[in-house]
């Protein structure tokens, strides 16, 4: 079973290609013009063994908002069309990653409904062109379009880039985890039968 998505999405404000193999080994080709997103999104292939490819273009004249937003979007869409029916998958997860002084947590549920708690408090402004609060918007963003349950949690830290590097390794591996087919299951793991409606 083929476990891969390839999205294309085109706007006023940008051009993005998108694929990614659930199954993969973590190969990553990714270039967003932002440099601690493409670091982030390098971890979440890297740590969840997804080879991932982002190729995205947008109106960074103006700030990084669009760009970061709508490889959210575009991701959360390729997990949603790569998971397909979510047969089998393991459906549950979380992960806590330490990283150096700072700890982060992630829960999923990959059970087709979206919904996103955040909580975390930083301390600067932005890390490197990212501003520190579209690390939340870019969770929640996923989580929509994934039709995704996403608890996301700064245990504490000092150190913004150390925060947001342990919050994206933890999505990394709690999703590697959920999308893991179990081999005992034959249906979906959810007692009302489906897991996309």
């Amino acid at each position: 079973m083929s476990r891969n998505a390839e999205i294309h999405r085109k706007t006023s404000e940008t051009d993005i290609l998108l694929t990614i193999n659930l199954d993969g080994r973590g190969h990553h080709k990714i270039s967003t013009g932002v440099g601690f997103f493409d670091h982030m999104l390098t971890a979440v292939s890297v740590h969840g063994l997804f080879d991932l490819t982002v190729q995205a273009t947008g109106d960074l004249h103006i700030d990084t908002h669009h760009t970061i937003e709508d490889v959210g979007i575009v991701l959360g869409q390729a997990l949603n069309q790569a998971l397909g029916d979510r047969k089998g998958i393991t459906r549950t997860a979380h992960a806590y990653v330490p990283m150096d002084e700072a700890l982060g947590f992630v829960a999923i549920d990959l059970g087709g409904r979206p919904y996103t708690v955040f909580q975390g408090s930083w301390h600067t402004p932005a890390i490197g062109q990212m501003p520190i609060d579209l690390v939340q918007h870019f969770f929640e963003t996923v989580a929509i379009h994934a039709k995704m349950n996403l608890h996301a949690r700064i245990a504490y830290g000092r150190n913004d880039h150390h925060q947001a590097e342990a919050l994206f390794k933890a999505f990394a591996r709690a999703l590697r985890t959920a999308v893991t087919l179990d081999p005992r299951r034959i249906d979906v793991a959810s007692t009302k039968g489906t897991l996309t409606e």
